[in-house]
């Protein structure tokens, strides 16, 4: 089996799901700028999915690369694919399901290199489990794209290690991505096997909602985050994403805010060294009990 390594050398990836709702964004220069001042700060990753404003957010990123020669062959790629909302549902049922069918699967990649206007996807993620997934079928469309130089590499998003070693075991490349929801909100992938799972079968984690939707910053670890936050000289967000890179597996948070002082401030603050006691003391906050 070849070995496609990801190579996530940044304090978190930039979550273009809310892109298609910054009007101030939408015209290709000024989202031109925007990308180019954030490859200028060191965020070179830039996660997308079709389904994010049904396909507005990667056509807005690919008019603002096409409207600046050049940036297409500095930023890093992810996108996701395999959720067909109701609207986008050409059966009678206009129903929202899966699709991970080979046929499906490669015309989402085409498409998905269209509206981005770049060469190839860094990674290629299944955005969702489907239970009606071929392996097989399904494994040799992922192979053959990243044969063909679309791809640098697949993954997958939201699968359990049943499914996802299904899929592995009919592919010749890796498995290298898996986004999974993780934070200090949502720590239960740290206990029920998920996340020691994705990282055993050499899968680089990228953890989607990394601040909770804003759970980590309002709930019960909140007077713990104020007060280390004080401590270490960072934000409370800033250490909230320390906490997850301190995991093994270094997981790349995704983040969903377009402000450029945010980020700035979250890059500086995502590198901190957290001590061992300090991220437990975080954990037992979080979950209100201590440790077993």
């Amino acid at each position: 089996m070849s070995d496609t390594p990801a190579t996530f050398d940044v304090p978190f990836a930039l979550g273009m799901m809310a892109l298609h709702e910054a009007p101030a964004l939408h015209a290709p220069a000024a989202l031109a700028d925007w990308i180019e001042a954030r490859l200028d700060q060191g965020l070179h990753w830039f996660d997308h999915a079709d389904i994010y404003g049904d396909r507005a957010g990667e056509t807005l990123f690919g008019d603002a690369l096409r409207a600046r020669p050049g940036l297409a062959r500095r930023v890093r790629v992810v996108t996701k694919a395999s959720i067909v909302v109701p609207a986008r549902d050409a059966s009678p049922f206009a129903v929202k399901h899966y699709d991970s069918s080979a046929a499906y699967v490669t015309r989402a990649i085409d498409a998905a290199l269209t509206r981005l206007g770049v060469e190839h996807l860094d990674h290629f993620l299944l955005h969702r489990p489907d239970p009606l997934m071929e392996a097989e079928a399904t494994a040799r469309a992922l192979d053959d794209a990243i044969a063909a130089g679309k791809l640098g590499a697949a993954g997958v998003s939201n699968f359990l290690p049943e499914t996802w070693r299904r899929l592995q075991a009919a592919m010749t490349h890796r498995l290298v991505a898996h986004q999974l929801q993780l934070s200090l909100a949502h720590a239960e992938p740290l206990f029920d096997g998920l996340f020691d799972a994705l990282v055993g079968d050499g899968q680089v984690p990228m953890a989607w909602s990394p601040l909770g939707g804003g759970r980590v910053l309002t709930g019960p670890a909140r007077p713990q985050l104020l007060a280390q936050a004080e401590q270490f000289g960072v934000t409370p967000a800033g250490l909230a994403l320390a906490w997850l890179r301190a995991l093994p597996g270094r997981p790349l948070p995704v983040i969903g805010s377009l402000r450029p002082e945010r980020l700035e401030t979250l890059c500086r603050d995502a590198e901190l060294d957290l001590p061992r006691a300090a991220w437990f003391a975080l954990l037992e906050a979080a979950r209100g009990h201590e440790v077993a």
